[in-house]
C-alpha cells in the first residue's frame, strides 16, 4: 500500500513538473496582438491574440508584445519586465479605459524587478478614466511616443485623473517619458514614493489642458525629483509643482522648456528648482516660492507674467 501511494505521489509530481515546464516553454520572447485575433491563440504572428492582457501571460519576462494591425487591445496589468509596442505604420495600439486605469505596473518580484517599456500607444480615458498609466512597483518605466488623454476620473474616487501616476512603494525607481503628448487630464505626471526617491527624466513632453484645472501639469511630491527638458506645459493651475523633501540636490532641473498661461508657472516648496534656457510666459505668477530656492541661469525668458516671482527672490546661477 505504501509502495502504491509512493508511486502515485511520484507520478503527480512528475505531471506537475511537466505541466510547469510546458507552460514556461509556451512563453515566447515576442508575441503579437491583432484586432481580429483571439486570446485562445498562442499569440504568434500567424495566430495573434486579441488583447494585451491575453498576450502578457504568453510572453516571457523581458519579452515584447507588438501590434500586427490597428485595434483596441484593452487595459492591462503588468507584473514583470516587458515591452508593449503599438508600432507605427500598419499597426496601432489603442487602449480605451473608461472608469479604470489604462495600464497598471506592479512588479513586486523582489530583488530583480524588471523594466517596462510602453511605446507608440494611444491611451484614451474617454473623459472619465482613472489614470492612463499607474506605476506602483518596479525598477523602471519608459514611455515613448505615446498619446495619453481623457483622464479626469469620476468624482469622489481617490488617486485618479492623472496621465502618468507614479506612486512607488520601493526606493530608487526611474521614470523616462519621451516624445509623448498628455492632454485633457487632471494632472499630467505625478511622481511620489514612500521610500527613498523616484527619479524622472522627461524630454519633449507636451502637457496641455483645454481648460485650466486646479491641479499641476507635473507634480513632484514626496521623494520625487526630475529633469524636464524641451517640454511644453500650458493651462494648468500650476505648471510644475515641486514639493519633495528639502535637499540641495532634490527638486527639479528645467531646461529649454516653456510654461504658458498657467495660474502659477512653477511652485517650489521646501526644495530647490534649477532652470536654464526656459520661457515662463503669460502666467499670473511666474515662480512661487514657499520655502524653496529658485536658481536661475542667465538665459531664461520671463514675459507678461503678472508677477515674475513671489514669496522670495531669484538666486543668480549665471556662470561669470
Amino acid at each position: 500500500m505504501n509502495k502504491f501511494r509512493f508511486t502515485i505521489n511520484a507520478l503527480a509530481i512528475a505531471i506537475f513538473t511537466f505541466a510547469f515546464a510546458s507552460l514556461a516553454q509556451a512563453q515566447a520572447s515576442r508575441t503579437w496582438v491583432s484586432g481580429v485575433g483571439d486570446d485562445a491563440n498562442p499569440c504568434s504572428r500567424t495566430a495573434p491574440c486579441k488583447t494585451f492582457a491575453g498576450a502578457i501571460s504568453k510572453t516571457a519576462t523581458n519579452g515584447e508584445i507588438d501590434c500586427l494591425d490597428p485595434g483596441g487591445f484593452g487595459a492591462v496589468t503588468i507584473t514583470k519586465g516587458i515591452t508593449i509596442d503599438g508600432t507605427t505604420g500598419a499597426g496601432f495600439g489603442g487602449i480605451l479605459s473608461s472608469l479604470v486605469n489604462g495600464i497598471v505596473i506592479n512588479d513586486t518580484s523582489g530583488a530583480s524587478p524588471g523594466v517596462v517599456t510602453l511605446r507608440n500607444l494611444s491611451i484614451n480615458g474617454i473623459g472619465n478614466g482613472l489614470n492612463g498609466i499607474r506605476f506602483l512597483a518596479g525598477k523602471a518605466l519608459i514611455v515613448e511616443g505615446c498619446q495619453i488623454f481623457g483622464f479626469v476620473g469620476p468624482a469622489g474616487v481617490n488617486n485618479n485623473g492623472r496621465g502618468i501616476d507614479v506612486s512607488q512603494t520601493v526606493a530608487n525607481a526611474n521614470v523616462v517619458v519621451r516624445n509623448t503628448s498628455i492632454q485633457n487630464v487632471t494632472t499630467g505626471i505625478r511622481l511620489t514614493t514612500s521610500s527613498g526617491i523616484v527619479q524622472g527624466n522627461f524630454e519633449n513632453v507636451r502637457i496641455d489642458q483645454p481648460s485650466a484645472t486646479a491641479a499641476p501639469g507635473i507634480e513632484l511630491g514626496t521623494g520625487g525629483i526630475a529633469v524636464i527638458r524641451n517640454s511644453y506645459i500650458t493651462r494648468y493651475q500650476t505648471g510644475i509643482s515641486v514639493t519633495g523633501a528639502a535637499a540641495s540636490s532634490a527638486g527639479a532641473i528645467v531646461l529649454a522648456t516653456t510654461i504658458f498661461n498657467c495660474s502659477t508657472g512653477i511652485a517650489a516648496g521646501n526644495t530647490t528648482l534649477r532652470m536654464s534656457d526656459s520661457s515662463i510666459l503669460n502666467n499670473s505668477v511666474g515662480v512661487s516660492l514657499s520655502g524653496g530656492t529658485f536658481r536661475s541661469g542667465c538665459d531664461n525668458f520671463f514675459e507678461n507674467n503678472t508677477a515674475p516671482v513671489s514669496g522670495g527672490g531669484i538666486t543668480n546661477a549665471c556662470v561669470q
